[in-house]
C-alpha cells in the first residue's frame, strides 16, 4: 500500500477512534487489487481499505449500505474519504470459513460443527439472494448490472485465452465458440431476478462467535440463484466430498422453498450447468493470475479444478450437444504438464528478528520459524561481519560447531514428517522460516542447508529467499 495512503488511514482511524493507532498489520494481497491493513488503537480495531477503482468502491459501499438495511451480515463501514478511494470497516476477526474448514476437517471426514457451519452458509445465502437484492440500486452494479450474456461471453473467453491459451490446449476455436453460445442459452433459460455475489466461495466469509459473515461482495450484480451455490461448493481448493456437496444442494433447496417455488430437477440440472461456467472462469483467473502473471500459488489451484471437472463429466454431464467443449474439458484433465503442477512448495526464508517474521504470501498462515539466535554467532567476529552464511568461511565455521548440527538434524526431522504428511494429503504450501539477530549467518546458513535437505529427499518445489540480505542489496 502507498505510504501516503497508510497514513491517512492510520489517521482516519485516529478521528474515528479517539485512539492513537498503536499497531498496524498488512493483511494478504486478495484475488482482486484491493488493499487491506488492519488497524488497532488500545481498545478498538478496523480495517482500512484503499482501492484505486472508484467504480468498484462505490458498488462495494453502496451495496453495504443496502445490505445492512437488510439485517444481513456485513462488516459496517464507520467512514471514508471518497475522494481518496480509502475507508475502515468493521474488523471480522481473521478466521474465515476456510481457515475453519481447513483446522477442522480430517481428511475426508465432515465433522458435525463443520458441515453445521457450511449449513448456516447456504441458508444465509437465500436470503442474500431473496431479500439483499430487493430494492437493491443495480446502477451501482460494476462492470454490469447482470450477469447477462455478455459478462458469460467474457468468463468464457478468460477461460478461452488467459487458460487453454496459456497452456498450449487445442482446440477448434469456432467450433468451441459455438459450443459457448449453446451453453450460455441454457444457463439463460434460469430465473435471473435474484442478487448474485459473484464470488461466493470459503475465503469470502468469516466466522465471527460460531455465525457467518459476508465480504467482496462488490462484484455482485442480477443473475440465477444456482451461480453462487456453484461457487460455494465448488470451492476448488476446500474441496468437498461429493456426498457433503448433496447435502448441502438439499440444505439450500430446503431454505430456499420457503420463500419461493422450486422446480428441484430443473433447479438441479441448471446447477450443474453453473458450476461447469464457474469453473472455468476460475480457471481463466488460475491461468492469467499464475500463467501470465507469474504468481505461483494461482497455479496450485489447478489441480483442484481438474478433479472437480473429471468428477463433473463423469456424474453430471450437461444435457446439451457441446462435443468441442467437452472435448476440451476431458483434455485438460488428461494433461501432464498440468497434472505436475500438483507438486508441494516449500518457502524456506531467512530473517532478522530486528524486522520481524516474514508473512505467509500463500494464505495458509502457518509452517514453522526457527530460532537460530542460541547458537553461537559468528557475527561477533571481525573476520566474518561482512560476509554470510552462504560464504566459505562462514559454512566452515558451522561445520565445527555441533550445537548447528544438533539444532538442524531437530529441523529436519520436523520439517521432514511435515513434508511428508503435505504430500500425502495433496496440500500445496508449507513455510519455514529461520531467524536470528541480524539475518545474516545463523539463518541465511540454516536456510540453505534446509533447501539442499529438502531438494535431495523429496520431489517437492523450493523457494529459497533471504529477506534481510534482500532488502540490503535493494
Amino acid at each position: 500500500m502507498q505510504l501516503d495512503k497508510q497514513q491517512l488511514l492510520m489517521e482516519l482511524f485516529t478521528q474515528w477512534s479517539g485512539q492513537e493507532v498503536e499497531s498496524i498489520s498488512t493483511l494478504p494481497p486478495s484475488g482482486s487489487y484491493r488493499e487491506y491493513i488492519r488497524i488497532s488503537g488500545s481498545s478498538k480495531s478496523a480495517l482500512g481499505v484503499y482501492n484505486a477503482d472508484t467504480k468498484e468502491n462505490d458498488a462495494y459501499l453502496g451495496f453495504t449500505d443496502h445490505f445492512i438495511e437488510q439485517g444481513l451480515r456485513v462488516p459496517k463501514v464507520y467512514t471514508r474519504m471518497n475522494a481518496e478511494n480509502i475507508y475502515l470497516i468493521e474488523d471480522l476477526g481473521t478466521i474465515t470459513l476456510f481457515d475453519y474448514l481447513q483446522k477442522t476437517r480430517i481428511e475426508e471426514v465432515f465433522p458435525d460443527e463443520l458441515i453445521e457451519v457450511y449449513q448456516k452458509t447456504v441458508r444465509e445465502l437465500v436470503q442474500f439472494q431473496l431479500k439483499g437484492g430487493k430494492g437493491l440500486n443495480y446502477d451501482l452494479c460494476y462492470p454490469r448490472k447482470a450477469f447477462d450474456r455478455q459478462s458469460m461471453h467474457w468468463d468464457l473467453s478468460y477461460f478461452k485465452y488467459y487458460f487453454l491459451k496459456l497452456a498450449q490446449i487445442s482446440f477448434d476455436e469456432q467450433k468451441l465458440e459455438d459450443d459457448f453460445n449453446t451453453l450460455m442459452d441454457y444457463l439463460l433459460s434460469a430465473e435471473q431476478d435474484f442478487f448474485l455475489y459473484r464470488d461466493f466461495q470459503s475465503r469470502n466469509i468469516m466466522l465471527k462467535d460460531g455465525e457467518p459473515w459476508f465480504i467482496d461482495f462488490q462484484g455482485g450484480r442480477k443473475g440465477a440463484l444456482q451461480y453462487d451455490l456453484a461457487s460455494l461448493l465448488y470451492d476448488g481448493k476446500a474441496d468437498l466430498p461429493n456426498d457433503v456437496r448433496e447435502g448441502l444442494l438439499q440444505t439450500y433447496l430446503t431454505e430456499l422453498k420457503k420463500y419461493h417455488k422450486v422446480d428441484e430437477t430443473e433447479f438441479s440440472h441448471l446447477f450443474y450447468a453453473h458450476v461447469y461456467i464457474r469453473i472455468m472462469q476460475a480457471m481463466g483467473a488460475y491461468g492469467f493470475r499464475g500463467f501470465y502473471e507469474k504468481k505461483e500459488h494461482f497455479l496450485k489451484s489447478i489441480p483442484y479444478a481438474l478433479k472437480n471437472i473429471t468428477k463433473l463429466l463423469q456424474n453430471n454431464p450437461l444435457p446439451l450437444e457441446i462435443p468441442e467443449l467437452t472435448k476440451v474439458l476431458r483434455s485438460l484433465t488428461q494433461n501432464e504438464k498440468l497434472k505436475q503442477i500438483n507438486s508441494l512448495t516449500v518457502t524456506i526464508n531467512s530473517f532478522s528478528y530486528k524486522r520481524g517474521i516474514p508473512f505467509d504470501m500463500s494464505g495458509n498462515g502457518g509452517g514453522f520459524v526457527f530460532d537460530c539466535r542460541a547458537i553461537h554467532n559468528p557475527g561477533r567476529y571481525e573476520a566474518y561481519k561482512q560476509i554470510t552464511g552462504k560464504d566459505q568461511p562462514v559454512i566452515d565455521f558451522f561445520e565445527k560447531e555441533p550445537e548447528m548440527h544438533e539444532f538442524l538434524d531437530g529441523v529436519y526431522s520436523m520439517v521432514s514428517k511435515s513434508v511428508e504428511k503435505y504430500i500425502s494429503r495433496g496440500f500445496k504450501h508449507l513455510m519455514v522460516n529461520f531467524g536470528c539477530t541480524g539475518g545474516q549467518h545463523r539463518s541465511v546458513y540454516s536456510a540453505e542447508n534446509l533447501a539442499k535437505y529438502l531438494k535431495e529427499k523429496y520431489a517437492v518445489s523450493i523457494k529459497l529467499k533471504h529477506v534481510e540480505q534482500e532488502i540490503k542489496k535493494g
